[in-house]
């Protein structure tokens, strides 16, 4: 057994550059090979792992805009936040108390990492937060806002909470196909400062997807 004492000190002891290649490699092939699969089996979704990269879901105020609306002064809340886009969602017959028992009600940030969980028509409600595929590379995270039947197909439409309408710079995300659904959120890793842009970056290899 003398290799295999060798080769724990070169993985776990050993300081050389070496080593650090090796540990790397192997946390790659673990994680892509391993755990991902694994996660999507348990998960029921191709896509167990999602990392955020726009800021479409955020209840924040950047560059003094929300919802299409523009303020001097924001306090971040629900409160504010309904006070500035709930009209949008009562014109669709959303109400407050509604949308405050949804998943994600405060929405999420730029640089999140989110779980995903299989979706179709049996368990996914208005409010839920969805993955699709767009017509663009990167997949998109908005909400759940309606449901339709047509012709015995079932289309999604979505929004995101940032955003003041369900079109997307050019993305129409009105008419969304179950076979575009990739999984709904299931919970979240916040994202620590501005490192998280760097990190999502780092996970791409692993096989997590990027979203906007």
């Amino acid at each position: 057994m003398a290799w295999f004492k060798k080769l724990s000190y070169f993985l776990w002891k050993d300081t050389s550059i070496w080593s650090w290649i090796a540990n790397i490699l192997i946390a790659f092939v673990v994680i892509r090979y391993i755990f991902y699969p694994v996660m999507g089996i348990l998960l029921g979704t191709s896509y167990p792992v999602v990392a955020v990269v726009s800021e479409s879901m955020e209840h924040g105020l950047h560059n003094d805009i929300l919802c299409g609306q523009s303020f001097d002064e924001f306090h971040e809340s629900f409160d504010n936040y309904w006070g500035i886009c709930g009209s949008w969602y009562e014109q669709r017959g959303i109400t407050r108390e509604q949308f405050e028992k949804f998943p994600f009600k405060n929405g999420f940030n730029k640089g999140d990492v989110i779980f995903l969980w299989r979706a179709n028509r049996d368990n996914l409600v208005i409010g839920d937060i969805l993955v699709f595929q767009a017509n663009r590379n990167q997949p998109i995270i908005h909400r759940l806002v309606d449901i339709s039947n047509d012709n015995e197909k079932i289309f999604y439409q979505t929004k995101g909470d940032h955003n003041s309408r369900s079109i997307d710079s050019g993305l129409e995300e009105t008419h969304i196909g179950e076979d575009r659904v990739y999984g709904q959120a299931l919970f979240r890793i916040p994202y620590l400062g501005w490192v998280k842009i760097l990190v999502v970056e780092l996970l791409k290899p692993f096989g997590i997807i990027i979203v906007r």
